[in-house]
């Protein structure tokens, strides 16, 4: 049996996330949908379902094999859903409520699922509103029959010390960790230097460094190879990303391959407490939400200047230069360099994407090269 993870038709939705990969490829909590779901079910082989026109060429097709099941990505599973979904028989379809979960064929039995999901996604901030409830349930499943590494003694626990998990070679020191709130869990070869304050829930994936005297509060999830410091509340960094310095970022997402100047801020709440406008790709207008707390949200391989402030809700696009004196605006365009918003030269945007690359071994692959490219013809 295969599973094909489908965008339901939503990236535009999740944008500018999904600009360059597949709603499946989003990290919340400990994992990517992706990641979560080869886990649950025992590792099948997955492919991937996208509405997105661009990405369509870019990712393998989904299998016309009749062993499938189509399963929405919008959807966070447990195992028992999981395993109630691979009982599904053909042209049977699974829903939540009004979601549809999973399809087994077309035109089946319409089903409601007996094992709720741990959440359903609407919009790109249940990514971070929802975060606290998804670390939670993938750290219980993660590590229920896992062996977790030695806390070193130089270390202070307020807490349960059960809910601190270190992979091999993770490495915290002189750290003050509070699980109170939830359970902090450190992936292999990550590290937390001397000095971080950390509450739970939090996670810190593979080869990701929280740097002296860093402050962070839950729900953060911090993803492969990223490097962060300062403070940071509420918030997701996808992968390879860096704020390395002093700073406040909240309730924010920052995607893979971006880097924030030192002491960039970003409001994360209105000054009459209101709920906040957020540009949505979808209507291609500044949309009202029933949000109070937002952030900013940054596609992959854009960067910021030192003292960069970014206003509450701000939507940053793929491979933006932002620099600005004051306040950028509050829907900064894929592509976009400087005050002005002026396009950023498609041959320079790739330099700087490969420099960045190239410090980590890693350089761009012909199809990003592809997505980037028609981001930019669009932008």
């Amino acid at each position: 049996m295969k599973l094909i993870l489908s965008d339901d038709n939503a990236h535009l939705k999740f944008a500018p996330l999904t600009l360059t990969r597949a709603l499946c490829e989003l990290r919340m909590g400990l994992f990517t949908a992706s990641e979560r779901w080869r886990l649950l079910s025992g590792e099948l082989t997955q492919e991937v379902d996208t509405d997105n026109p661009y990405l369509i060429n870019a990712i393998d097709k989904p299998s016309r094999s009749d062993e499938k099941v189509m399963i929405n990505s919008r959807v966070i599973p447990t195992k028992a859903l999981v395993d109630e979904i691979l009982a599904l028989q053909p042209n049977q379809e699974l829903y939540y409520h009004n979601t549809w979960i999973a399809k087994r064929g077309k035109n089946g039995t319409l089903l409601e699922c007996a094992n709720p999901p741990v959440a359903v996604l609407e919009n790109r901030w249940d990514l971070y509103l929802q975060n606290d409830v998804v670390l939670k349930s993938d750290f219980e499943f993660f590590t229920k029959y896992s062996t977790s590494g030695i806390l070193s003694n130089t270390n202070t626990v307020i807490g349960d010390p059960s809910m601190i998990f270190l992979e091999a070679g993770a490495v915290i020191e002189a750290s003050i960790l509070n699980t109170t709130s939830g359970p902090i869990y450190l992936g292999k070869n990550s590290e937390i230097m001397e000095g971080c304050m950390i509450r739970g829930p939090f996670s810190l994936a593979e080869g990701a460094v929280v740097k002296m005297g860093a402050k962070i509060y839950g729900a953060t999830s911090i993803g492969p190879y990223c490097k962060v410091g300062g403070e940071i509340s509420n918030s997701i960094f996808l992968a390879y990303s860096n704020k390395g310095h002093d700073g406040f970022i909240g309730n924010a997402y920052i995607g893979a391959w971006c880097n924030l100047g030192a002491d960039t801020n970003c409001s994360n709440l209105k000054n009459n407490y209101g709920h906040v406008k957020t540009y949505c790709f979808e209507t291609k207008k500044m949309i009202q939400t029933d949000v109070t707390f937002m952030g900013v949200f940054m596609g992959d391989h854009s960067k910021c200047s030192i003292n960069t402030m970014f206003n509450t809700a701000t939507v940053v696009g793929v491979s933006a230069n932002v620099f600005s004196s004051g306040f950028p605006a509050k829907m900064i365009e894929s592509f976009s360099w400087g005050p002005d918003m002026e396009k950023f030269q498609f041959d320079k945007a790739v330099e700087v994407s490969e420099s960045m690359m190239k410090r980590r071994g890693l350089s761009l692959s012909a199809s990003e090269k592809v997505i980037l490219e028609e981001i930019f013809k669009n932008s």
